[in-house]
Protein backbone atom coordinates (compact mmCIF):
# COMPACT_ATOMS: atom_id res chain seq x y z
CA UNK A 1 0.00 0.00 0.00
CA UNK A 2 1.42 3.37 -0.99
CA UNK A 3 2.04 6.54 1.24
CA UNK A 4 0.15 9.38 -0.26
CA UNK A 5 3.34 11.09 -0.35
CA UNK A 6 5.07 8.58 -2.42
CA UNK A 7 1.98 8.29 -4.49
CA UNK A 8 2.96 12.28 -4.94
CA UNK A 9 6.36 11.59 -5.77
CA UNK A 10 5.29 9.14 -8.21
CA UNK A 11 2.81 11.25 -9.91
CA UNK A 12 5.72 14.39 -10.16
CA UNK A 13 7.59 11.75 -11.83
CA UNK A 14 5.19 11.04 -14.67
CA UNK A 15 4.81 14.84 -15.31
CA UNK A 16 8.44 15.29 -15.55
CA UNK A 17 9.67 12.28 -17.44
CA UNK A 18 6.25 10.82 -19.55
CA UNK A 19 4.37 14.17 -19.94
CA UNK A 20 7.71 16.30 -20.60
CA UNK A 21 6.09 19.18 -18.01
CA UNK A 22 8.67 22.27 -16.32
CA UNK A 23 9.89 22.10 -13.26
CA UNK A 24 7.78 25.32 -12.89
CA UNK A 25 4.58 23.62 -13.70
CA UNK A 26 5.37 20.74 -11.45
CA UNK A 27 6.41 22.77 -8.56
CA UNK A 28 2.86 24.43 -8.71
CA UNK A 29 0.78 21.03 -9.10
CA UNK A 30 2.95 19.77 -6.02
CA UNK A 31 2.29 22.88 -4.19
CA UNK A 32 -1.98 22.67 -5.10
CA UNK A 33 -1.99 18.85 -4.37
CA UNK A 34 -0.50 20.06 -0.96
CA UNK A 35 -3.45 22.49 -0.24
CA UNK A 36 -5.95 19.66 -2.25
CA UNK A 37 -4.79 16.85 0.47
CA UNK A 38 -4.62 19.23 3.63
CA UNK A 39 -8.42 20.61 2.85
CA UNK A 40 -9.13 16.55 2.83
CA UNK A 41 -6.45 16.02 5.27
CA UNK A 42 -9.39 13.09 7.24
CA UNK A 43 -10.05 11.34 4.20
CA UNK A 44 -8.18 8.80 2.25
CA UNK A 45 -7.95 9.63 -1.53
CA UNK A 46 -9.67 6.90 -2.88
CA UNK A 47 -12.28 8.27 -0.54
CA UNK A 48 -12.66 11.09 -2.24
CA UNK A 49 -15.86 11.35 -3.87
CA UNK A 50 -16.97 13.98 -7.25
CA UNK A 51 -19.15 15.69 -4.72
CA UNK A 52 -16.02 16.29 -2.43
CA UNK A 53 -14.00 17.85 -5.34
CA UNK A 54 -16.57 20.13 -6.44
CA UNK A 55 -16.69 21.38 -3.03
CA UNK A 56 -13.41 21.99 -3.02
CA UNK A 57 -13.37 24.09 -6.10
CA UNK A 58 -16.50 25.88 -4.29
CA UNK A 59 -14.02 26.49 -1.50
CA UNK A 60 -10.80 27.78 -4.02
CA UNK A 61 -13.79 30.17 -5.30
CA UNK A 62 -14.69 31.33 -2.10
CA UNK A 63 -11.20 32.45 -1.08
CA UNK A 64 -10.76 34.23 -4.34
CA UNK A 65 -8.49 32.92 -6.32
CA UNK A 66 -7.85 33.78 -9.96
CA UNK A 67 -9.40 32.12 -12.81
CA UNK A 68 -6.31 30.75 -13.88
CA UNK A 69 -5.46 29.58 -10.65
CA UNK A 70 -8.37 27.77 -10.33
CA UNK A 71 -7.85 26.67 -13.73
CA UNK A 72 -4.56 24.85 -12.82
CA UNK A 73 -5.94 23.37 -9.79
CA UNK A 74 -8.86 21.76 -11.84
CA UNK A 75 -5.62 21.05 -14.10
CA UNK A 76 -3.83 19.14 -11.22
CA UNK A 77 -6.59 16.98 -10.09
CA UNK A 78 -7.63 15.52 -13.36
CA UNK A 79 -3.87 14.68 -13.84
CA UNK A 80 -3.12 13.31 -10.58
CA UNK A 81 -6.75 11.26 -10.83
CA UNK A 82 -6.06 9.89 -14.35
CA UNK A 83 -2.50 9.07 -13.30
CA UNK A 84 -3.90 7.43 -10.61
CA UNK A 85 -6.39 5.63 -12.65
CA UNK A 86 -3.82 4.56 -15.29
CA UNK A 87 -1.65 2.88 -12.76
CA UNK A 88 -4.79 1.31 -10.95
CA UNK A 89 -4.16 2.88 -7.28
CA UNK A 90 -8.00 3.59 -7.94
CA UNK A 91 -10.78 2.00 -9.64
CA UNK A 92 -12.56 5.21 -11.21
CA UNK A 93 -11.92 8.62 -11.18
CA UNK A 94 -14.13 11.49 -9.51
CA UNK A 95 -12.62 14.04 -11.40
CA UNK A 96 -13.93 12.92 -14.41
CA UNK A 97 -17.13 15.92 -14.46
CA UNK A 98 -15.12 18.49 -13.02
CA UNK A 99 -15.55 21.01 -15.78
CA UNK A 100 -12.21 22.98 -17.04
CA UNK A 101 -12.71 26.61 -18.00
CA UNK A 102 -11.48 26.94 -21.59
CA UNK A 103 -8.08 28.71 -21.99
CA UNK A 104 -5.72 29.20 -24.76
CA UNK A 105 -3.73 25.64 -25.28
CA UNK A 106 0.22 26.64 -25.35
CA UNK A 107 1.92 24.64 -28.03
CA UNK A 108 4.30 21.64 -26.87
CA UNK A 109 8.31 22.11 -26.98
CA UNK A 110 9.63 20.64 -30.51
CA UNK A 111 13.37 20.32 -31.21
CA UNK A 112 14.28 21.43 -35.28
CA UNK A 113 15.75 18.68 -37.83
CA UNK A 114 19.30 19.98 -36.76
CA UNK A 115 18.83 19.77 -33.05
CA UNK A 116 17.64 16.08 -33.57
CA UNK A 117 20.66 15.17 -35.53
CA UNK A 118 22.97 16.47 -32.44
CA UNK A 119 20.52 14.56 -29.81
CA UNK A 120 21.14 11.66 -32.18
CA UNK A 121 24.98 12.13 -32.91
CA UNK A 122 25.97 9.69 -29.96
CA UNK A 123 29.54 8.24 -29.88
CA UNK A 124 29.78 4.57 -29.95
CA UNK A 125 32.71 3.12 -27.94
CA UNK A 126 30.41 0.37 -25.85
CA UNK A 127 27.28 -0.88 -24.84
CA UNK A 128 26.10 1.21 -22.60
CA UNK A 129 26.31 3.83 -25.90
CA UNK A 130 25.04 1.21 -28.87
CA UNK A 131 21.86 0.71 -25.87
CA UNK A 132 21.36 4.14 -25.94
CA UNK A 133 21.94 5.29 -29.55
CA UNK A 134 19.23 2.59 -30.26
CA UNK A 135 16.64 3.79 -28.04
CA UNK A 136 17.08 7.73 -29.26
CA UNK A 137 16.87 6.39 -33.07
CA UNK A 138 13.71 4.01 -32.12
CA UNK A 139 11.81 6.84 -29.94
CA UNK A 140 12.63 9.70 -32.49
CA UNK A 141 11.64 6.75 -35.82
CA UNK A 142 8.11 6.21 -33.58
CA UNK A 143 7.15 8.76 -31.57
CA UNK A 144 6.59 6.28 -28.79
CA UNK A 145 5.92 7.73 -24.87
CA UNK A 146 8.70 6.74 -22.58
CA UNK A 147 6.69 4.25 -20.79
CA UNK A 148 5.91 2.61 -23.61
CA UNK A 149 9.58 2.81 -24.84
CA UNK A 150 11.43 1.10 -21.32
CA UNK A 151 8.27 -0.94 -21.27
CA UNK A 152 8.91 -2.84 -24.75
CA UNK A 153 10.25 -6.42 -24.28
CA UNK A 154 12.33 -8.36 -27.29
CA UNK A 155 9.36 -10.04 -28.88
CA UNK A 156 7.83 -6.61 -29.88
CA UNK A 157 10.11 -5.59 -32.21
CA UNK A 158 10.34 -7.65 -35.34
CA UNK A 159 13.46 -6.49 -37.47
CA UNK A 160 12.09 -9.03 -40.21
CA UNK A 161 9.19 -7.09 -40.77
CA UNK A 162 10.76 -3.40 -39.76
CA UNK A 163 7.82 -2.84 -37.42
CA UNK A 164 7.62 -2.09 -33.53
CA UNK A 165 4.37 -3.26 -31.11
CA UNK A 166 3.33 -1.57 -27.85
CA UNK A 167 0.33 -1.35 -25.85
CA UNK A 168 -0.80 2.11 -25.37
CA UNK A 169 -3.18 4.03 -23.08
CA UNK A 170 -6.38 1.79 -22.46
CA UNK A 171 -4.18 -1.40 -23.28
CA UNK A 172 -4.38 -0.28 -27.06
CA UNK A 173 -1.98 -2.41 -29.26
CA UNK A 174 -0.92 -0.58 -31.93
CA UNK A 175 1.85 -1.50 -34.42
CA UNK A 176 4.73 1.41 -35.49
CA UNK A 177 7.11 0.94 -38.59
CA UNK A 178 10.38 1.31 -37.82
CA UNK A 179 13.28 2.94 -40.26
CA UNK A 180 16.68 1.76 -41.26
CA UNK A 181 18.55 3.85 -38.77
CA UNK A 182 16.46 2.44 -36.03
CA UNK A 183 16.64 -1.01 -37.51
CA UNK A 184 20.51 -0.99 -37.71
CA UNK A 185 21.07 0.29 -34.22
CA UNK A 186 18.50 -2.13 -32.56
CA UNK A 187 20.08 -4.96 -34.15
CA UNK A 188 23.53 -4.26 -32.97
CA UNK A 189 22.25 -3.33 -29.80
CA UNK A 190 19.98 -6.53 -29.67
CA UNK A 191 22.61 -9.02 -31.40
CA UNK A 192 26.29 -7.66 -30.15
CA UNK A 193 26.06 -5.69 -26.38
CA UNK A 194 22.71 -6.53 -24.72
CA UNK A 195 23.85 -10.17 -23.33
CA UNK A 196 26.58 -8.31 -21.81
CA UNK A 197 24.40 -6.10 -19.80
CA UNK A 198 22.39 -8.99 -18.86
CA UNK A 199 24.34 -9.63 -15.40
CA UNK A 200 23.07 -13.22 -15.24
CA UNK A 201 19.65 -11.76 -15.34
CA UNK A 202 16.80 -13.62 -16.93
CA UNK A 203 15.03 -10.55 -18.06
CA UNK A 204 13.15 -10.07 -21.34
CA UNK A 205 12.82 -6.29 -21.51
CA UNK A 206 14.42 -4.71 -24.54
CA UNK A 207 16.54 -1.97 -23.30
CA UNK A 208 18.61 -2.52 -19.91
CA UNK A 209 19.87 -0.68 -17.38
CA UNK A 210 24.01 -1.14 -16.09
CA UNK A 211 22.54 -3.26 -12.82
CA UNK A 212 20.77 -5.90 -15.61
CA UNK A 213 17.21 -4.56 -15.47
CA UNK A 214 14.90 -3.34 -17.00
CA UNK A 215 15.53 0.76 -17.89
CA UNK A 216 13.44 3.11 -16.04
CA UNK A 217 11.81 5.63 -17.12
CA UNK A 218 13.96 7.85 -14.46
CA UNK A 219 16.88 6.35 -15.63
CA UNK A 220 15.78 7.38 -19.69
CA UNK A 221 15.28 10.67 -18.37
CA UNK A 222 18.68 11.31 -16.91
CA UNK A 223 20.39 9.44 -19.82
CA UNK A 224 18.27 12.40 -22.51
CA UNK A 225 19.61 15.37 -20.65
CA UNK A 226 23.05 14.55 -20.54
CA UNK A 227 23.34 13.25 -24.17
CA UNK A 228 21.55 16.86 -24.56
CA UNK A 229 24.19 18.46 -22.42
CA UNK A 230 26.81 17.12 -23.60
CA UNK A 231 26.06 17.96 -27.72
CA UNK A 232 25.33 21.05 -27.19
CA UNK A 233 21.46 21.56 -27.02
CA UNK A 234 20.04 24.12 -24.31
CA UNK A 235 16.74 23.85 -24.76
CA UNK A 236 14.62 22.36 -22.19
CA UNK A 237 13.73 19.02 -23.33
CA UNK A 238 12.44 15.67 -22.08
CA UNK A 239 11.59 11.86 -23.59
CA UNK A 240 8.23 13.48 -24.47
CA UNK A 241 9.81 16.76 -26.47
CA UNK A 242 11.11 13.60 -29.15
CA UNK A 243 7.66 12.77 -29.42
CA UNK A 244 6.40 15.64 -30.40
CA UNK A 245 9.26 16.26 -32.39
CA UNK A 246 8.39 13.29 -34.55
CA UNK A 247 4.97 14.08 -34.80
CA UNK A 248 5.76 17.96 -36.15
CA UNK A 249 8.08 16.61 -38.31
CA UNK A 250 6.05 14.19 -40.08
CA UNK A 251 3.27 16.70 -40.36
CA UNK A 252 5.85 19.31 -42.11
CA UNK A 253 6.09 16.58 -44.06
CA UNK A 254 3.83 16.22 -45.71
CA UNK A 255 2.21 12.72 -43.42
CA UNK A 256 -1.89 13.58 -42.79
CA UNK A 257 -3.27 13.96 -39.31
CA UNK A 258 -4.86 10.57 -39.62
CA UNK A 259 -1.78 8.43 -39.59
CA UNK A 260 0.16 10.77 -37.33
CA UNK A 261 -3.01 9.93 -35.12
CA UNK A 262 -1.96 6.12 -35.79
CA UNK A 263 1.11 6.18 -34.98
CA UNK A 264 0.98 8.52 -31.70
CA UNK A 265 -2.09 6.24 -30.53
CA UNK A 266 -4.12 9.67 -29.89
CA UNK A 267 -7.81 8.62 -29.51
CA UNK A 268 -8.94 11.89 -30.36
CA UNK A 269 -7.80 13.72 -33.54
CA UNK A 270 -8.45 17.09 -31.93
CA UNK A 271 -5.22 16.09 -30.04
CA UNK A 272 -3.02 15.50 -33.03
CA UNK A 273 -4.30 18.65 -34.57
CA UNK A 274 -1.96 20.60 -31.79
CA UNK A 275 0.59 19.76 -34.55
CA UNK A 276 -1.26 21.80 -37.27
CA UNK A 277 -0.48 24.70 -35.05
CA UNK A 278 3.08 24.00 -35.01
CA UNK A 279 3.43 24.12 -38.69
CA UNK A 280 1.65 26.92 -38.68
CA UNK A 281 3.66 28.88 -36.21
CA UNK A 282 6.57 28.21 -38.17
CA UNK A 283 4.95 29.11 -41.55
CA UNK A 284 4.46 32.86 -39.82
CA UNK A 285 8.29 33.10 -38.43
CA UNK A 286 9.32 32.06 -41.72
CA UNK A 287 7.04 34.08 -43.70
CA UNK A 288 8.06 37.44 -41.72
CA UNK A 289 12.28 36.18 -41.18
CA UNK A 290 12.67 35.67 -45.67
CA UNK A 291 9.15 37.83 -47.18
CA UNK A 292 10.64 41.17 -48.22
CA UNK A 293 7.63 42.56 -46.39
CA UNK A 294 6.87 40.21 -43.91
CA UNK A 295 7.26 42.24 -40.77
Amino acid sequence: MYKTSELIEEFLRYLLIDKGYSNNTINSYKIDLEKFLEYNKDKNISDISNNDLKEYVKWLKKIELSDKTISRNISCLKSFYKFLLIEKFINNNPSDSLIMPKLKKSLPNTLTEDEVLKLLDIKLTDAFSYRNKAMMELLYATGLRVSELVNLKLQDIDLNQDIVRTFGKGSKERVIPIGDYAREYLKKYIYEYRELMLKKNNVDYLFLNNHGNRMTRQGFFKIIKKIARDNGITKELSPHTIRHSFASHLLKYGADLRTIQELLGHSDISTTQIYTHITNEELRENYENFHPHGS
